[in-house]
């Protein structure tokens, strides 16, 4: 015979009804009409049924209840309740000092007592972790009511010229109490928070453990098995790299709405594919968009495409294992190069059937507006410069707020300046070893 639990998901207000319901094969509405008869009784049914929700366990299922079944369970509460009420004022006329009061307390309870009894994780309070608007509502006025029943059976019982010294004694007490346990108030939310802390460090080791072992360690057991092969060596330790550099600091998730972290994947692309280490140098960054300083979702595919596909080249053709890729956003444009210290080439030599530098990189770039300049030669190494137009900056030319605008556009320029000088020192510097 399996345990009696009450229901989680199919529950009306405690789940009492529909877990006795389950575990004697009857219909729900059945059990809720017992209980709502032995509730007129003197309240035994509100009394059995409150009972039951405190000493029985949850269950576990989650089908909702519909709409009707609602609706029949409703009614039959109101009806035990307006039926309770005439059958005490009939036969001891106690509705008003005993049983009114009484019914409202239970209403209360069973309020605040749903709310406490719900599944799915509790906050400190014990109330759920996000509770709603009508969570709130529901546990304040139970405990309104609560408060207005036990008031009215109070004030029933007792004068009002005693209650005022009364009230008054308990009021001292209270205080008096409250400052008493403050330390124990104190030391107890202390002890949850440190709790609370402890827990979501826990969580976050957990965390990172969990990334490392599915990451770096299956990284390192594939670098023991292939620790014959250098050139798969180092690719594994630079893809890791790469991926445990995300984890840490982030930027991979906007791989596709900034150029800076395009760039940078496909420059890992690369790498992991044809076994050579690119070296990418970004100055500023351009996002993906249609405003004035951005690039448009073609040009930015363009962009990206036409550098990968140089890349490709240098990793296929140069015979060199190193890359260099640099990327400056400049107000009015976007510069791209890719460099290498490679073999180099006859541009007029090469075949018609070869079509990579002529449609992958140079068409597709003049297509949006942009141009592509090819420096190379035999013996010298190849570099393939990319520059595409970001279009007209807002503002420039009209005065007022421009000084600021041309301020910031002067640092970019002159950060960007002295990057172009220091790339264009070591390609001189390269090219006089080369010659040597």
């Amino acid at each position: 015979m399996p345990r009696f639990e009450r229901r989680a998901g199919g529950r009306i207000v405690g789940g009492v009804a529909g877990g006795v319901a389950d575990q004697l094969g009857v219909d729900a509405t059945r059990v809720r009409t017992v209980f709502a008869a032995l509730g007129v009784v003197g309240g035994a049914g509100f009394a059995l049924y409150g009972l039951l929700w405190v000493f029985t366990p949850q269950g576990s299922d989650t089908a909702r209840p519909s709409r009707d079944e609602r609706t029949k369970a409703y009614g039959l509460i109101v009806l035990a309740i307006v039926a309770g009420m005439v059958l005490s004022a009939a036969f001891s006329g106690a509705t008003g000092t005993i049983v009114g009061p009484a019914v409202v307390i239970a209403v209360g309870a069973a309020l605040v007592w749903r709310e406490f009894d719900s599944g799915g994780p509790k906050s400190m309070l014990g109330l759920p972790q996000r509770p709603t608007v009508l969570t709130w509502a529901r546990v304040v006025g139970g405990v309104s009511l609560i408060v207005v029943g036990l008031a009215v059976v109070v004030l029933a019982q007792v004068e009002f010229d005693a209650l005022r010294s009364s009230l008054a004694a308990v009021v001292v007490t209270l205080v008096g109490a409250a400052l008493l346990t403050v330390p124990l108030w104190l030391r107890l939310w202390r002890s949850l928070e440190a709790e609370r802390a402890a827990r979501i460090r826990t969580d976050e080791r957990d965390e990172i453990a969990s990334h490392l072992h599915d990451s770096v360690l299956q990284t390192l057991a594939l670098i023991q098995k292939q620790s014959g092969d250098a050139a798969e060596v180092a690719r594994l330790a630079r893809s890791q790299e790469r991926e445990l550099r995300r984890y840490l600091f982030g930027g991979g998730e906007n791989a596709h709405s900034s150029l800076a972290e395009a760039l940078a994947t496909i420059a890992g692309e690369v790498e992991d594919q044809y076994s050579i280490t690119v070296r990418p140098v970004t100055v500023g960054d351009v996002a993906l968009g249609d405003g004035a300083e951005q690039l448009s979702q073609e040009a930015f595919t363009a962009v990206v495409g036409a550098t990968r596909e140089a890349l490709v080249n240098a990793a296929k053709h140069s015979g060199e294992s190193e890359v260099n890729l640099y990327m400056e956003a400049e107000p009015d444009q976007v510069s791209v190069f890719v460099r290498d210290r490679g073999k180099g080439f006859d541009a007029e030599a090469v075949p018609a059937d070869r079509q990579g530098l002529a449609r992958s990189i140079r068409g597709r770039i003049e297509r949006r507006g942009g141009r592509v300049d090819v420096r190379t030669s035999a013996g010298r190494g190849t570099e393939v410069r990319i520059h595409l137009p970001r279009g007209v900056v807002h503002g420039q030319g009209e005065g007022g707020d421009d000084d600021g605008d041309t301020a910031r556009s002067g640092g970019e320029r002159r950060n960007g300046r002295s990057t172009r000088l220091q790339w264009g020192r070591r390609s001189a510097r390269l090219q006089e070893e080369q010659a040597q």
